[in-house]
């Protein structure tokens, strides 16, 4: 699940700087900012899993 978070992380970082790069595709930066919201949530989750 680490691994997965992870990956989530940087695709998300990727297509957000693309997105911001690249203003005919915009739709990549929505794109990304879903993919690093989803990241941080499992990051979360599995802190709180650790943690309990």
């Amino acid at each position: 699940m680490v691994a997965l978070a992870v990956i989530l992380l940087i695709v998300g970082l990727i297509l957000l700087f693309l997105g911001i790069f690249v203003k005919v595709a915009s739709f990549l930066l929505w794109i990304g900012i879903i993919v690093l919201i989803i990241a941080i949530i499992l990051g979360l989750v599995r802190f709180l899993r650790r943690s309990v």
